[in-house]
């Protein structure tokens, strides 16, 4: 079998911030799954990563030994192609676009390299996690669902489309709910639930134990990582896992990281009112950088919390472990472990950061270990290699 390493391409993992804080690129959540997963379903192998060292002791790089290992970008989707170049290499080769970007290599790679000419479906920026969650959707839900039978829709809920557009699996409940698969398909996790007055408007991922609340509004292309709890208003957002937006309010062309929390009424402009385009803040560069885009909302780290009512610009990044409450904008960018209000932010205290996360993963039967606390003080210090 083969040992298959999913590296971060080192640039990449920059603009990735702060999603790639904790976490290697392949486990960046995509469609129904990490990149990770899509691998590993494809491609029979023992998985680890190549990441950065303060992230290396959770998640080691476990080589071979004989120096034919197989390195893998972890912002790539595998499909047929790509995934018969990759396992095609020899051992030396390197597998890289037209441009010269690394895809994949074999052992050292420095062989010789092979042009891989085909489309490639990748992430290089964090505005790419929810632009191209459309297609990234409809890709996990062909491959999840090939050849199985979803279990029945309750005829307490309005089916809108082809019932070949809409998979649920065991466990989930869905009541009362309307659900569209005109626009593309709806995936319901296992032992997820939709509750009465939900409308769900394709493609929409639901991943397992994900909760939509009573009357809430889910536009594609959405996804709920496991754990995630939302009400109110969501439209284009990704929400990586354990995280909660469950009360009304507006999040749109969003990314939320996991354990994040966002209160009652929050709500994040996704447009702005000159209908101009959005630039949004590069912790790499360290500058605000163009999107090129016309719609950007909120981009949240791990461990992040938002107070009721609280409201953000378009395009606003917030670090890791920030807690932001009371009235009021804050400024399109939060560095990580800060808190306060929009009249003063002050360091976050790691104690007291430490109780509030213990509680919260607890909630969910999870543990936050010693090596969690390690890689988060380490990002605190700024030892983190950005």
């Amino acid at each position: 079998m083969k040992n298959i390493v999913l590296f971060d391409p080192v640039e990449v993992r920059a603009e990735l911030l702060p999603l790639t804080y904790t976490r290697p690129v392949a486990l960046l959540r995509h469609g129904v799954t990490t990149f990770a997963e899509k691998w590993q379903s494809v491609l029979p192998g023992n998985y680890s990563f190549e990441t950065q060292d303060y992230l290396s002791e959770k998640y080691p790089t476990l080589l071979s030994g004989d120096g034919d290992d197989l390195y893998i970008a972890g912002n790539l989707h595998p499909d047929s192609c790509l995934v018969a170049a990759v396992d095609g290499l020899e051992p030396g080769e390197s597998l890289v676009t037209e441009s010269g970007e690394l895809l994949a290599r074999r052992g050292s790679g420095d062989v010789s390299r092979k042009v891989y000419a085909g489309d490639v479906l990748k992430v290089d920026r964090l505005w790419d996690l929810f632009m191209l969650n459309d297609e990234a959707v409809r890709r996990d839900f062909a491959r999840l669902t090939a050849g199985r039978k979803s279990q029945p829709l309750s005829d307490t809920c309005r089916l809108i489309g082809e019932a070949c557009d809409l998979f649920i699996e065991e466990g989930a409940t869905v009541e009362g709910a309307i659900i569209n698969v005109k626009k593309g398909p709806v995936y319901i996790g296992r032992d997820a639930e939709v509750m009465e007055g939900a409308c769900l408007r394709g493609p929409v991922a639901m991943c397992e134990h994900s909760v939509v609340n009573m009357g809430g509004k889910i536009y594609g292309a959405t996804t709920l990582g496991p754990y995630c709890k939302v009400g109110g208003e969501l439209n284009n957002v990704v929400m990586t896992g354990y995280s909660n937006k469950a009360h009304d309010g507006f999040l749109g062309n969003a990314v939320i990281g996991e354990w994040c929390n966002l209160g009652a009424g929050c709500t994040a402009s996704n447009l702005k009112n000159t209908y101009g385009p959005v630039r949004v803040w590069s912790i790499a560069q360290g500058r605000f950088v163009k999107t090129n885009l016309q719609f950007c909302g909120l981009i949240m780290g791990d461990h992040s919390k938002a107070g009721i009512n609280t409201m953000f610009n378009t395009a606003t990044v917030v670090g890791v472990g920030v807690n932001f409450y009371g009235s009021g904008f804050p400024r399109t960018f939060i560095p990580s472990f800060n808190e306060g209000t929009t009249h003063g932010m002050t360091e976050a205290d790691m104690d007291r950061f430490f109780d509030t996360a213990t509680r919260m993963m607890g909630r969910r039967h999870m543990e936050l270990t010693p090596v969690d606390k390690e890689i988060l003080t380490t990002i605190r210090e700024g030892r983190d290699g950005r």
